[in-house]
């Protein structure tokens, strides 16, 4: 058997689409809800109003404020910084002393043969001494510069 030259196949379920409804019928069909009571207000019609309940009694939060200070690189000059003790701006005092490049110093020169005091010079050398940076109001050690 032969299907027929213009025979589409239809899917299961499948109904013709409707035509949409005159305007009389529209017409009808809005008229079918009751009118507005009075005192209804349209612009609130989807924002009802809200009851406020008291909210519960609870304990007051404490805020904690916390000062982070940036780790500061010292070098072998002031530093001009916030002391973290004091909380003042300043500029850092410095005070050297004898750390191991100044003991090396000495050690190698007693090696190249500077026995008669010439090996003690690199404990007068500021550059060869470790720093450490001081407070200039309230006198505390706020970090220090080691050169090994």
């Amino acid at each position: 058997m032969q299907p027929a030259a213009n025979y589409q196949p239809v899917p299961i379920g499948f109904t013709e689409p409707s035509a949409p409804p005159s305007y009389e019928e529209a017409t009808f069909q809005y008229q079918q809800y009751p009118p507005p009571q009075p005192g209804f207000d349209a612009k609130n019609f989807n924002n009802p109003p809200y009851i406020v309940q008291p909210a519960p009694l609870q304990p007051p939060v404490t805020v904690q404020t916390v000062y982070v200070h940036q780790p500061q690189n010292f070098f072998d000059r002031p530093v001009q910084m916030c002391c973290r003790f004091c909380n003042s701006m300043i500029t850092t005092r410095l005070e050297y002393s004898s750390g191991a490049l100044a003991w090396l110093s000495c050690g190698g020169l007693c090696l190249f043969g500077c026995c008669a005091g010439c090996c003690l010079i690199p404990f007068c050398i500021d550059s060869l001494k470790d720093v450490d940076h001081y407070c200039t109001n309230c006198h505390a050690l706020l970090g220090s510069y080691k050169r090994i």
